[in-house]
């Protein structure tokens, strides 16, 4: 992140699961997004556990701010995948 430290990063990944999952149940456009995240990274991640769905998730999201991305909107691709990775974390025993 640009220098930051990895703490930072996984807060504001943390904080973008929680509040995009809590949004899912008022919204079921994202919440349909979400779903189709969710489908592409099991084939792109097989049945992938809590452990690599966590490092997925920091390279995903480092290489996300590294590119300039920031979340300003919840419909953005990058805010969506880490929702749906989040959200498979969540499920995922």
């Amino acid at each position: 992140m640009n220098g930051d430290s990895p703490e930072a990063l996984g807060a504001l990944v943390q904080d973008i699961g929680d509040a995009g999952i809590a949004h899912m149940a008022d919204t079921p456009g994202l919440a349909a997004a979400v779903d189709q995240h969710v489908a592409s990274l099991r084939d792109e991640l097989g049945a992938a556990g809590k452990q690599e769905l966590l490092r997925y998730l920091h390279r995903f999201a480092e290489d996300a701010v590294n590119r300039g991305w920031w979340p300003e909107n919840v419909r953005d691709w990058e805010f969506v995948r880490i929702v749906a990775v989040c959200w498979m974390m969540r499920q995922t025993a």
